[in-house]
């Protein structure tokens, strides 16, 4: 196996020949990290034939040759064919000849699930002092493969990332997904629980209408995320960065990525971005107004994006990332709370994982994160 640059088509065509591959792996996707440069890398084997992508980030280090390579919820390749040697080696010394000093990636590898029902029992568990985060519970399902992912990563020399179960990772290591594979629209709605569906229902009887927008309504959406940041406190990011995402992802397919405003009475209260590939499509970016919140307009808006995602073919719609945390004291407790409400599972991935190539650096950069 061998490392080479790929073409945009050749990385695209790689992504869109799997049935599902993250959005952050798609070739746009470097395009919308303005701040980072980006490369495309193959595996190819003796006859040229692509086997894996990768959508490789690079930050470099001002003044220096240096830079912190990231791969998001990448590399694709094949994870479980038992020798990952053979993938990674010659990934590593292809960025070690482009001068990286760490390299970071997310292995997108399940370890296990539970199911709603489960959580919710946590929940009540976590109110009576019997368990505090998911890991204290039984899982629905476990993946044989996680543990020897992780173990050839080790021994290759690759370092997990701490589980603070929140989202000290780059990406989240707990996520929310909603299966959609052979369920008809009506199956899903009841499979939410009683609050969700009072709230839908709701939305509808109060005149919600839940309708796409285009890019001339990013403003509008901008401003309500504005809104939620501060009353949620979480930074902020400006509206030319939603601009370029949905200009790049909307260029490289008409599906890629859509944009939906919940209004009322002309109002806008909920605004919401929502991207796909393959088979799997995710809820991106949401918003809402405090205002309008008793008309329940982020139900009915989650309710739309599901039935267009199912439309479109997505057989997983996925709410992305969550703690794990069932303290009832903490405030991202809600979240989950909220999520669990369409009746899905919530999932723990692999994780980020890290290999030092210039150890000085690599470590200097780590004090660095930790005290910013």
């Amino acid at each position: 196996m061998q490392v080479r640059p790929l073409s945009r088509a050749e990385h695209l065509a790689h992504v869109e020949s799997l049935p599902s591959a993250s959005f952050l792996q798609c070739p746009a996707w470097g395009e919308v990290k303005t701040d980072w440069s980006a490369e495309s890398l193959g595996w190819v084997d003796s006859e040229d034939r692509v086997r894996g992508a990768a959508l490789v980030l690079y930050r470099r280090i001002p003044r220096t040759p240096w830079a912190l390579a990231y791969v998001p919820e990448g590399p694709l390749l094949e994870w479980e064919s038992g020798d990952l040697a053979e993938w990674l080696q010659p990934f590593v010394a292809h960025l070690t000849r482009r001068r990286a000093f760490s390299i970071k990636i997310g292995p997108p590898v399940v370890v296990r699930r539970w199911k709603a029902e489960t959580v919710k029992e946590g929940l009540r568990g976590a109110r009576e002092g019997r368990c505090r985060r998911l890991a204290d519970l039984p899982p629905d399902s476990v993946d044989a493969a996680a543990p020897k992912v992780a173990a050839q990563l080790t021994d290759l020399g690759w370092r997990q990332g701490p589980d603070t179960g929140g989202f000290a990772d780059y990406q989240p290591r707990y996520i929310f997904q909603l299966p959609l594979t052979d369920r008809t629209a009506e199956e899903i709605f009841a499979g939410f629980n009683q609050q969700w569906r009072r709230n839908v229902r709701k939305a509808e009887q109060a005149g919600v209408e839940v309708d796409p927008g285009d890019p001339g309504d990013l403003p509008a959406f901008h401003a309500l995320y504005v809104e939620t940041a501060q009353r949620d406190r979480f930074a902020s990011r400006p509206l030319r960065y939603f601009q370029q995402m949905y200009a790049a992802l909307s260029a490289e397919h008409p599906d890629r990525i859509r944009l939906y405003l919940a209004r009322h009475q002309g109002t806008v209260h909920a605004a919401t971005l929502m991207v796909r590939v393959g088979d799997h499509a995710w809820y991106s970016y949401g918003a809402s107004s405090t205002a309008g919140r008793n008309l329940r307009p982020s139900n009915a808006i989650q309710w739309r994006m599901i039935c267009d995602a199912r439309a479109l073919g997505a057989q997983l719609y996925d709410l992305r990332g969550m703690s794990d945390s069932l303290d009832p004291d903490d405030p991202l407790v809600g979240l989950l709370q909220f999520k669990i409400g369409t009746g899905g599972e919530a999932v723990e991935c692999l994780g980020e994982w890290d290999l030092p190539v210039n150890r000085v650096l690599h470590t200097a950069f780590q004090l660095y994160l930790r005290r910013r």
